[in-house]
């Protein structure tokens, strides 16, 4: 990408920490972070609404929340091998921040802060259009709301006490953790997730849940 290498590009990738180390540098992300989650914001919102015409609002805002959130921005990171080129202090490099999902997804919105400065809206358009929005059409078709959302109405629904997290095993170092984590209702145990973090493998065991209550097994036995 051509605005990696301009001014504001190098600044886009500049994260606090940096600036710790280096009292020269001309400063970290954070304002076109600000700036860049803004015209996300406003580009995604207008493409729903352009795109889904007969879809009320509560459709829309859910889409959009999963559209940007932190996985999805993480992996535009991904794709573009910005965890490579961000420029971070020795602690934060040693601590996982190249592979840290929420620090790459930041990120992904100082550059586009970047480039909407540098290159304008419809420049900026293009460039979240290719990243984000190619599926479009396959991610409204999915299930809008996360694991846990879902089994928390559909245990309320079976008029059943709200799901409970239990962490089973944390191990690993500080930078590369693994957690697994299950899901009991009612003591019951409904699902076992793992992941880097609490919040990704919670989501994981609820979808493991999930997976559970629409058995032929549950079914069965509940039937």
């Amino acid at each position: 990408m051509k605005i990696l290498n301009t001014k504001l590009g190098i600044q886009a990738l500049t994260h606090r920490s940096w600036l710790n180390e280096h009292a020269d540098a001309d400063g970290s992300n954070e304002r076109l972070e600000f700036l860049g989650d803004a015209v996300l914001e406003l580009i995604v919102s207008a493409a729903l609404y352009q795109t889904f015409p007969d879809r009320d609002e509560g459709f829309l805002t859910a889409l959009r929340s999963n559209l940007v959130n932190t996985k999805n921005l993480a992996q535009v990171a991904k794709n573009l091998a910005l965890g490579e080129k961000i420029r971070l202090s020795k602690g934060e490099e040693a601590s996982g921040g190249r592979t840290n999902e929420s620090l790459l997804a930041d990120t992904v919105e100082a550059v586009i802060g970047a480039i909407y400065l540098t290159d304008g809206l419809n420049e900026t358009k293009a460039f979240i259009e290719e990243s984000l929005l190619k599926d479009l059409a396959k991610k409204a078709s999915e299930p809008l709301k996360d694991p846990k959302s879902r089994l928390q109405e559909l245990v309320q629904a079976k008029k059943l006490r709200a799901p409970f997290y239990r962490t089973i095993r944390e191990e690993g170092p500080d930078h590369d953790k693994q957690f697994k984590i299950q899901v009991q209702v009612q003591d019951k145990t409904l699902g076992v997730g793992t992941g880097k973090s609490k919040a990704e493998a919670e989501q994981n065991a609820a979808k493991a849940g999930l997976e559970f209550l629409a058995s032929k097994e549950y079914n069965t036995n509940n039937g």
